[in-house]
């Protein structure tokens, strides 16, 4: 049996020799904290991967993937890449292999005869119909003017809304909230870009509506999202800030502008947005090597069935991206919508207030935080 010496009996250096690993121990933890941070989030950089990324596919197939329909039988189908073939899926979900030959597209059988369809393009080589005779399936997605930003007409003059809207107070709420701590995103991380087309024409009112161009968020959810970018960015990406804290003016004139049949892409300003709260984001990603942005199945703020996160369309390269954004995004807290697959609430966002104070009003006293 090994005998211990009794502690009161050694010398300093025989002490220092003990104690010196466990010094050393919390500096340690601390570092591997920091290399592997998904050991606290359960999930590492790798493992938002779902499965090997695809190759991309030729440009001809990306001008042709989309939403088609006919006008007259109402029946449409989604055109799709999947595995390297394209696939016709119909109204009822069923996917089928197509064919193109001599500037023809055949999609599967119809009437029990296989007719190769012409191929319609704009002048940028975007297929925007497949026609036989007088018969034609037309595109029904934004995608088929990817050069101009998907618009709607406002209902009224915006700014008509607009003055409304300011002179509009947002509604009651009871209960006990959390004292707003809104950060600047871009003071966070300089591999946070910003791209906020609410600031600019390029949106789907074809006007500014923001008077500044800046992204802020409730500093947990800030802190949130810089970690999903953190295990981004081994895979060579960064994220694109489209929107975050969201004035509820704003939101009000968004929804009045609205039609009815968009109102399901637009918050209720009677109920106030989760980005009013300070606690929503709309993004994507970007390519660090480059600083372009990703191409995803549809685009921003589309009133159509391709902004869906589980829309099946697109190509297999773009439903990867767009799958890994969620990944990350959920990794960290966030719920995506289930209308839009760029927008993702954090978990708390029921904790704060709705607010209403415009960019350039925001200061200290305002709930504005530094980034420090």
């Amino acid at each position: 049996m090994l005998r211990s010496k009794p502690v009161a009996t050694m010398n300093t250096s025989e002490k220092s020799r003990l104690t010196f690993p466990f010094q050393l121990l919390p500096l340690l933890l601390a570092a591997l904290l920091l290399w592997t941070p998904g050991i606290i989030t359960g999930q590492s950089s790798a493992s938002l991967e779902a499965g090997p990324k695809p190759a991309d596919v030729p440009l001809d197939w990306k001008q042709m993937v989309g939403i088609y329909a006919d006008e007259d039988s109402k029946h449409s189908f989604v055109l799709l890449e999947q595995n390297g073939k394209l696939l016709w899926q119909d109204d009822k979900g069923k996917n089928e292999p197509i064919s193109l030959m001599n500037g023809l597209i055949f999609p599967p059988n119809e009437g029990g005869s296989r007719i190769g369809h012409s191929i319609s393009r704009n002048a940028e080589g975007v297929a925007t119909a497949f026609c036989y005779l007088n018969f034609c399936y037309s595109r029904t997605d934004a995608g088929k003017d990817p050069s101009h930003f998907y618009q709607i007409r406002p209902s009224r003059p915006l700014e008509t809304l607009r003055a409304e809207a300011l002179a509009a107070s947002p509604p009651h709420e009871d209960g006990t909230f959390r004292k707003p701590e809104l950060v600047e995103l871009t003071a966070l991380d300089p591999a946070i870009h910003l791209d906020i087309r609410y600031a600019t024409t390029n949106d789907f009112l074809g006007t500014p509506v923001y008077t500044q161009a800046r992204a802020f968020m409730q500093r947990p959810a800030a802190e949130a999202l810089v970690r999903a970018l953190h295990k981004l960015q081994p895979l060579g990406y960064g994220l694109l800030i489209h929107d975050a804290y969201r004035p509820w003016y704003v939101t009000k004139i968004f929804w009045d502008a609205t039609p009815p049949e968009g109102k399901i892409f637009v918050a209720d300003p009677s109920q106030g947005s989760r980005h009013n709260r300070g606690c929503a984001v709309d993004l994507t990603l970007y390519e660090l090597a480059s600083g372009k942005p990703i191409e995803m199945p549809g685009t921003y703020d589309e009133m159509s069935p391709r902004s869906f996160p589980d829309y099946p369309g697109g190509t297999s390269l773009q439903r990867w991206h767009r799958d890994l954004l969620r990944r990350a995004m959920e990794s960290e807290g966030f719920t995506v919508y289930e209308h839009e697959w760029w927008h993702f609430d954090y978990k708390d966002w029921h904790e704060y207030p709705i607010l209403n104070i415009k960019f350039e009003d925001l200061h200290s006293g305002q709930g504005l935080a530094s980034a420090q």
